[in-house]
């Protein structure tokens, strides 16, 4: 098992991208705000959090830091030691291949659905956000790269009509998100997304259900395939367990 770095975050890093909407509940807000900055790994894995820093640092009293603390928690995003620390979980491996799995049946599904029968505006809309991937890909901007191709996938699931599955796959996957976010910088993973993206809209506007399969298929076994890669260069931001160690292939 890797060995955490605590480290308490600066007051830079837990400041708010955007100030909170004093006419809606502060709880739902601040989770969403700190799920972004975790996902982001401006959070870093191990990083230790202070209910009251935080709640200095958003403006708000310690009880919706609390409630948004607690979510993430459920979410295995944090971790609660009771009158101890609060920190940010390490990336845990079997999380992430569990949440894989969950998505990949999802979504094989969609994709030969919406190859099957789609509306007409979606193929447009679809290669509208693939266009706007492509150009933050050349601008090296990650983390609003990382925003579309989250809205890509979002995108399917609308379509479909399945938007509730979303929530579901959302909620389980901070663990593989962080660890995509990881396999970004890698040479060639941007390229290799937008490309991926750009074959899964051709077999759905083809009405080529078994080939829009296994182009998602293709796609999202990229992160996995590249665990070991991932965890020799993070290896204290990353939970080891008994599937996968060092020098052992990864499975998709």
């Amino acid at each position: 098992m890797a060995i955490a770095t605590h480290h308490r975050l600066s007051a830079l890093n837990m400041k708010p991208t955007t100030p909170l909407d004093r006419s809606r509940q502060a709880a739902p807000q601040l989770y969403q705000l700190m799920r972004q900055k975790i996902i982001a790994l401006e959070w870093t894995p191990g990083a230790l959090l202070s209910r009251a820093e935080l709640a200095d640092c958003y403006g708000v009293s310690q009880t919706p830091v609390r409630e948004a603390l607690l979510k993430l928690a459920a979410e295995m995003l944090v971790d609660i030691y009771p009158q101890a620390s609060t920190r940010v979980s390490l990336i845990d491996i079997t999380l992430a291949r569990q949440a894989h799995f969950l998505r990949q049946s999802l979504e094989l599904e969609l994709v030969r659905e919406l190859a099957q029968s789609h509306e007409p505006g979606l193929i447009g809309s679809l290669q509208a956000l693939v266009q706007q991937q492509d150009a933050l890909r050349a601008a090296r901007d990650l983390s609003a790269f990382s925003q579309a191709d989250t809205q890509f996938h979002r995108m399917l699931y609308q379509a479909a009509g399945k938007d509730a599955l979303w929530h579901l796959v959302h909620s389980n996957s901070g663990h593989l998100d962080r660890l995509r976010r990881l396999h970004l910088p890698v040479s060639g993973k941007l390229e290799r997304i937008v490309g991926d993206h750009r074959l899964i809209v051709q077999a759905i506007s083809g009405r080529a259900p078994e080939q829009a399969q296994q182009r998602l298929r293709e796609h999202l076994s990229g992160t996995l395939e590249s665990v070991e890669q991932i965890l020799h260069a993070h290896p204290h931001w990353i939970r080891m367990d008994n599937e996968v160690s060092i020098g052992t292939p990864a499975g998709h």
